[in-house]
């Protein structure tokens, strides 16, 4: 039986975020809601929990998918919302995330915004808009926003992309 690890991801729409987790190989489960940390971060924020088995999936490759498919660069306006955050569960995930963040910086030109912060709470979203994408490709916002970060994965994650 695989044990499971668990990680949270902030950054864009929660819908985005759980589509691009549920079609990666070693993800049991993305719940889906929102995400506070602590001190200024304690506002409840729009990200998804991701349950991964770290015998067939890194937490390094989860942040790089994390990075390649929001704006981590991009301090804009609506960042309270759309926090930019890997939200960790222990002190060595913490170390792990920051470490990678580091490894990744040079594939990108301006600096990252993305903090680490440890996980304080989560609430889930309703049931109605849970699988949001799965229950609705067809969906101008699916198709506008969900769609290219897909694509996005099938040519530069192609080796962890769940094959349909």
């Amino acid at each position: 039986m695989a044990m499971f690890n668990k990680v949270g991801f902030g950054g864009g729409c929660h819908w985005c975020t759980e589509a691009v987790f549920q079609v990666i190989q070693g993800i049991n489960t993305v719940e889906q809601g929102w995400i506070a940390s602590e001190g200024v971060h304690s506002e409840l924020s729009e990200g998804v929990i991701v349950h991964f088995d770290p015998s067939i999936i890194s937490l390094r490759t989860l942040v790089d998918i994390h990075l390649a498919t929001h704006s981590c660069t991009v301090d804009h306006s609506m960042r309270k919302k759309y926090r930019s955050a890997i939200y960790t569960f222990s002190d060595q995930q913490t170390i792990e995330a920051e470490e990678t963040l580091t490894v990744l910086q040079p594939q990108y030109a301006a600096p990252l915004i993305t903090k680490v912060l440890p996980f304080l709470s989560f609430k889930l979203n309703k049931e109605t808009y849970q699988e949001y994408y799965l229950k609705n490709p067809e969906k101008p916002f699916c198709q506008r926003y969900i769609e290219p970060k897909l694509s996005l994965l099938k040519k530069e994650f192609k080796t962890v992309y769940k094959k349909k």
